[in-house]
């Protein structure tokens, strides 16, 4: 089963890191949902939700207030000005 490597952080804070099936955000251009084998992309954030579905487990929900969104050979990078978990662990 292919994933996606998905790196999360903040400016000053790592925010999640992990195997996940997709995940989907809000970028200037509208939402975005990514899959494993999605083309390679770099986005812009805007406020709203960052939703990751991992591997094993629940859904996890993040509160972004902008940023940048890159994915690249199946790696997810989201460096956001802020961000936080709002479910989760």
């Amino acid at each position: 089963m292919a994933v996606l490597d998905v790196q999360v952080v903040a400016t000053d804070h790592a925010v999640w890191t992990g195997e996940a099936k997709s995940i989907r955000g809000r970028t200037k251009e509208g939402d975005i949902g990514i899959l494993p084998g999605h083309t390679p992309v770099l986005a812009v954030l805007v406020e709203g939700e960052l939703v990751i579905e991992p591997v094993e487990g629940p859904a996890l929900t993040a509160t972004v207030s902008g940023g940048f969104f890159s994915v690249d050979s199946d790696k997810v990078t989201v460096v956001a000005d802020d961000a936080d978990l709002t479910n989760g662990t």
